[in-house]
Formats: C-alpha cells, sequence, structure tokens
C-alpha cells in the first residue's frame, strides 16, 4: 500500500468528489462519504455517512479504519444550505444548518483525533466559504457556520501542534457546482460581478488548494485559512 488514508466527507459530487479524485491522484488511498449518490470513482472507497449523526459518523470510520486503515488526512466537506431572509429563517432552518455544516465537522474531526495523535502525524482541512468570511444576505446560518469552522479549526490547530497534526481552512468562493448551476443568468452575473477574476473556480481549483495542505510539502501551514475566491474577499 501507498500513500496515506484520507477521508472526504460529501464528496459525491463538486469540490468533495474533486478532492478526493485529487488525492487518489497523489497516491492516498481515498474514503469519500456520501448521502444518496455514491461517488462515481473506483479508486474510492465510498461509504454511507450523515455527519449530523454521531453513530453514522463512527460507523463510517470504523469501516474505513478496518478496509483502509486510520484516518491520516481528513477534508471535512459535507454541508448543507437552506437560505432565506433572516425574519423568515425557522429555529430549524438555522440549528439545521449548524449541526450540518459545523457540528458535523466537529464530530469527524473528533472520531479521527485519536488515531492521528497515536500516530503523531494528521492533516484536518475544513472547507468553509467566503460567506463565512463577508456574510451574506440570506445566509446568516450558513455564514454563521461556516465562520464558526474557522474558530474550531484554529483552536484544533493549537491543541494538536505538538503531536504533527495541522488544521486549516479552505475559504472557496462560488464554483461551479450544481448548486450554482440552479440560479437564474441574472443571480450569476451579479455574483460574478464581485469576483476580481471575472469568473467561477472549477472544483478542481479548489481541489488543488486542498490536495496542497494535505501534502508534506504543507508540514508548517497550520492555524490558516486560505480563500480561494478569484479575489472576491480581498474587499
Amino acid at each position: 500500500m501507498s500513500g496515506r488514508v484520507a477521508l472526504v466527507t460529501g464528496a459525491s459530487r463538486g469540490i468533495g468528489l474533486a478532492t478526493a479524485r485529487a488525492l487518489a491522484d497523489a497516491g492516498h488511498r481515498v474514503a469519500a462519504t456520501y448521502r444518496s449518490a455514491s461517488p462515481d470513482d473506483e479508486r474510492l472507497l465510498a461509504v454511507p455517512c450523515d455527519v449530523t449523526d454521531t453513530a453514522s459518523v463512527d460507523e463510517a470510520v470504523s469501516r474505513v479504519e478496518d478496509e483502509l486503515g486510520p484516518v491520516e488526512i481528513l477534508v471535512s466537506n459535507a454541508g448543507i444550505t437552506r437560505d432565506t431572509l433572516l425574519l423568515r429563517m425557522s429555529e430549524d432552518d438555522f440549528t439545521g444548518v449548524l449541526d450540518a455544516n459545523l457540528t458535523g465537522g466537529f464530530r469527524v474531526a473528533k472520531r479521527v483525533a485519536k488515531a492521528m495523535m497515536r500516530g503523531r502525524w494528521g492533516r484536518m482541512i475544513f472547507v468553509s466559504s467566503v460567506v463565512g468570511l463577508g456574510g451574506q444576505a440570506g445566509q446568516a446560518n450558513y455564514a454563521a457556520s461556516k465562520a464558526g469552522l474557522i474558530g474550531f479549526a484554529r483552536s484544533v490547530a493549537k491543541e494538536f501542534a505538538s503531536r504533527n497534526i495541522t488544521a486549516n481552512v479552505v475559504a472557496p468562493g462560488p464554483v461551479e457546482t450544481d448548486m450554482l448551476a440552479a440560479l437564474g443568468d441574472d443571480q450569476k452575473a451579479a455574483i460574478l460581478d464581485q469576483v476580481p477574476l471575472g469568473r467561477l473556480a472549477s472544483p478542481d481549483e479548489i481541489a488543488a488548494v486542498i490536495a496542497f495542505l494535505a501534502s508534506d510539502a504543507a508540514a508548517y501551514v497550520t492555524g490558516t485559512v486560505i480563500p480561494v475566491d478569484g479575489g472576491l474577499s480581498m474587499g
């Protein structure tokens, strides 16, 4: 066997699937979690997992450990949106998004941390968003969850630095995904008007930055937030 054991959550499509494939290309043994549609790549160990359910997380990680070995690289990507204006947002809309996007990241990180500590090596990468940096009307729940990941990752980075475990955050801007494709032309144009590079990112461009943070070359990078957003967040 070669490479490290990597676990990518929310990897049935988009950024998650691109990341799982990039890590496989780098020679890692990759498990990819999904909720409904299994990822389409025979190199990946497809594992069903609901990050809002602690038992499901434990079962998924146990399977990865049994079939591939202890998780050494975690990419916490699974997440949801329930966009609406604050006055229309229900408490379930708010807490549900936080549970999936933020507490879900906590559940998975906690589950894999002990094995990383024993191995004295680990990479945790959390997929946030530029919305977590600058906010967005109609996304108070999503912005709060993605901003929370930054504080969480930086705390984890400080806790585990002595064990050679790094924790970092990637904050994508607008990306060519199914979710963005569902927007109308006027909405897409309004988004692109805010991006200095004037285009959307591809999932592969986000995955390339994540793959770097997972590599030996990034051993001295921890507790940082890397926007991959075409300049959107620079003000």
